[in-house]
């Protein structure tokens, strides 16, 4: 019903708008025919002319009843009726004379009239200066000469509005203008006349320039009246630095402008004054602005401005409840934002006000909430006005935040925003707010990294005197903020019941950005207090083994072993967060593209922990096998066990990985060209090989014995190709066996060239020989089984 209700308003307003039009036709055809009869002598009054009668009344008629068309005449009455009058020649001759007299009315009833009155003008103007130059006259005189002219033109404007309304409205306009400057320059440089009076006048003339520019229903008197007046000031300025007449004149010009779009809707207008204004307040404040004396004028000026902008811009569309289009929401954020960064920077400038500056957002942020309270309360247009004016106050709240404070608030704000925004725009279907939310995630995300820069300062090397409570700081509190509003927004946007309204081509791109963006903040919010925790250790175990001096700073002894910890802890949550994601991609999400990506993390995340947690695994093993700083901090056999928690997230990993590899449907159908599980089985016992070589090296450094990376890795990499060889015949799997004959020759090549340099005559017979017995081994399998290996289909 309510939909129902300003669908019907806005059909009212558009009929009385074709009404007012009508009344102007009407107007002209009565200026027409009258002109016609004033041009014929009485004594020619004859049939034509009644005919002509007949023909204009029968104009009026067909317009004001458009649905009753003319009914067909014969052919022969039709020829007589064209030669009378060429009115209704033929249709190509109607257009084409249609045209020219239109572009000819145009130019001859507007443009040159609008171009004289403008001459006029400006002669008025240079004759006055040249008599003002020379001092021919009193100041006096010249103001009373001047207010008789734009009285004359006045008085004749006046005379020739029944006739010749358009040529009426250019005079009354100018001499509108006219009285304008005069007031201007009465009060301004003669002091002719004391300034409440002078304002007293100017509010009197703009009165009237309204109530005539809504009379004549005619913009050029308010172009010429009002917006032609901002002109004044400057043409006539003699550098008096009166910032305060300046302003108090343009505010009574833009008050006339407001009263008009109570009754019109002129975007012209409006674009002309809401340029003129702020170009000449940006040149004051460039040029001549002083904080010390005109603080409080640039204050009060520049709200006076913003309000009165923002009122006309709302002021028509809430009264006829309409809904905002684009000009209208582009004009209000920009007028929006200009006074905000005007009205930042005066208080910048002013000491000890800069302190201000948040609740100055704060109250602008109060502005569009009471605009938006009174929509809401009154019903007043269609409801993306209400999202607008909402939208406003919150963006400055938001803004406010990081003026008033900083880091973490700033990163929450954006966030709710962002979540706030793309809801409306999503459930709403208005691409306007879904569009605004975009750069808002991205502005979001960003402080969020800056957050987490500062959280890795505090966690470095060198930064002992700060340590933050795990899980207990305004980080975590503000990356789990910043998850909950990107999850809400992956919800929203995963809600089938809501369509998009933003374009395609962004719409793709945020659909996949912002699970991205979730799942890394998720990951990294964790990941960082893991670092928290083994920090906060650090700083409360460290030694102090040199006081601090005058000019020295004091030393300390750390446990380094938290270190190799923390990086450690931060590999093993790595790979289980990735197995849980894999678990819950197979299981809820069903994602081929995530799987895919999944994948590629856990075989790199693998890699990492092959490469470098294995190599910090052994320097715990080291450091609990030579005791280093043990009278500091004791090295138990926890730095011995530790590897095999780390190898059970591995197998966590794997699992996960072999579960996506599984499922043939899950990625397959997708990605044709990948073979998961010829990728899969590479990745695996390469893994594998890699592991058992650290376990191997690893168990004969606690043992003592000297040679691992020489005998032992030899033997150990014989009987693993051995087994693959094995495993590659049983599943018929080509790769498996190659692979096993590789490693069985990068073996050898290691054994001549880098085993054999150093090794005592047993440890040689042994490792030879081991190797021997394998390769017989091997050859006897290929033997034995040829015909299984050879002759049928193999994966």
């Amino acid at each position: 019903m309510p939909d129902t209700d300003e669908k019907i308003n806005r059909l009212e307003a558009r009929l009385d708008k074709m009404v007012e039009y009508q009344d102007y036709f009407y107007r002209e055809i009565n200026l027409v025919r009258d002109e016609i009869k004033s041009l014929k002598p009485s004594s020619h009054k004859t049939k034509a002319e009644n005919a002509n009668k007949t023909q204009i009344s029968g104009a009026e008629k067909t317009y004001s009843q458009p649905s009753s068309p003319p009914k067909p005449k014969p052919e022969n009455q039709q020829k007589q009726k064209t030669y009378q009058t060429p009115i209704y020649n033929t249709r190509l001759n109607q257009s084409s004379a249609k045209s020219k007299s239109s572009v000819e009315e145009f130019v001859g009833r507007n443009l040159i009239s609008l171009i004289g009155i403008i001459i006029t003008i400006l002669g008025v103007g240079i004759g006055a200066k040249y008599v003002i130059d020379r001092d021919l006259i009193s100041p006096t005189t010249r103001i009373m000469i001047g207010y008789a002219f734009a009285a004359l033109l006045f008085a004749v404007a006046v005379w020739l509005k029944k006739k010749y309304l358009n040529f009426s409205a250019v005079l009354l306009s100018g001499s509108l203008a006219m009285m304008y400057f005069l007031t201007f320059f009465a009060y301004s440089y003669y002091a002719l006349i004391p300034q409440r009076f002078a304002f007293l006048m100017m509010l009197a003339f703009t009165a009237f320039t309204v109530v005539a520019a809504i009379n004549y229903n005619r913009q050029v008197i308010a172009h010429i009246g009002l917006v032609g007046a901002y002109a004044v000031p400057f043409l006539l300025s003699q550098n008096s630095g009166r910032a305060d007449v300046l302003f108090g004149y343009m505010t009574i010009i833009n008050f006339g402008i407001l009263a008009i779009s109570v009754k019109k809707f002129w975007k012209p207008l409006y674009y002309s004054s809401f340029i003129f204004t702020w170009l000449i307040y940006l040149a004051w404040y460039l040029s001549a602005y002083r904080t010390s004396e005109h603080f409080l004028i640039a204050i009060g000026f520049l709200t006076i401005f913003f309000l009165t902008f923002y009122l006309t811009f709302l002021s028509y569309k809430l009264i006829a409840k309409e809904e905002f289009n684009i000009e209208i929401v582009v004009l209000i954020l920009i007028n929006s934002f200009i006074f905000y960064g005007f009205g930042y920077s005066i208080l910048q400038s002013r000491e000890g006000f800069g302190q201000y500056t948040g609740i100055f957002t704060i109250i602008n942020a109060l502005v569009h909430f009471l605009v938006a309270f009174v929509i809401r309360t009154y019903r007043l247009g269609d409801r993306q006005n209400l999202y607008l004016a909402l939208g406003l106050a919150v963006t400055f709240v938001t803004i406010a935040v990081p003026v008033q404070f900083s880091g973490n608030w700033t990163t929450v704000f954006w966030s709710a925003e962002a979540a706030y925004l793309f809801w409306v725009g999503k459930t709403k279907r208005l691409s306007l707010y879904e569009n605004l939310s975009h750069p808002l995630m991205i502005l979001a995300s960003v402080s969020l990294l800056n957050d987490w820069q500062s959280a890795i300062n505090v966690n470095s090397f060198f930064a002992l005197d700060s340590a933050r409570i795990p899980f207990y700081n305004s980080d975590f509190l503000t990356s789990m903020f910043f998850v909950a509003a990107f999850a809400f927004i992956y919800f929203v946007n995963a809600d089938e019941r809501y369509k998009t309204a933003a374009n395609d081509s962004v719409y793709q791109f945020f659909r996949y950005a912002v699970p991205t963006i979730l799942l890394v903040a998720l990951y990294n919010t964790f990941r960082i207090e893991i670092g928290n925790f083994f920090h906060l250790q650090i700083v409360k175990t460290a030694v102090e083994i040199s006081p601090k001096s005058e000019f020295n700073q004091a030393v300390y002894r750390r446990n380094n072993d938290l270190y190799l910890f923390n990086i450690i802890w931060q590999l093993n949550y790595s790979m289980l967060f990735l197995a849980a994601l894999s678990f819950l991609n197979i299981k809820r999400i069903k994602s081929g593209i995530l799987g895919f990506i999944n994948l590629g993390l856990n075989a790199f995340i693998l890699l990492i922990f092959l490469i470098v947690g294995l190599y910090l695994l052994g320097d715990l093993r080291l450091s609990y096998l030579t005791q280093l700083d043990a009278e500091f901090f004791p090295r138990g056999v926890s730095r011995i066990l530790f590897r095999y928690v780390s190898l059970a997230f591995v197998a966590a990993l794997i699992a996960s990985s072999y579960e996506y590899v599984k499922r043939k449907n899950f990625l397959r159908e997708r990605f044709t060209n990948f073979n998961f599980s010829l990728i899969f089985d590479s990745v695996f016992y390469a893994a594998l090989l890699w592991i058992a070589s650290s376990e191997l090296i690893n168990l004969t450094d606690i043992f003592g014995y000297k040679d691992s990376y020489k005998l032992g890795l030899s033997i150990l990499w014989g009987i693993y190709a051995l087994l693959l060889i094995i495993l590659g015949i049983v599943k018929r799997k080509t790769y498996l066996r190659i692979g096993a004959i590789a490693l069985f020759a990068v073996t050898l090549i290691k054994l001549f060239f880098y085993d054999i340099a150093e090794l005592d005559t047993i440890s040689k017979t042994v490792v030879f020989v081991s190797l021997g017995i394998l390769l017989l081994i091997i050859s006897f399998l290929y033997n034995k089984y040829k015909d299984l290996i050879f002759e049928r289909n193999e994966g």
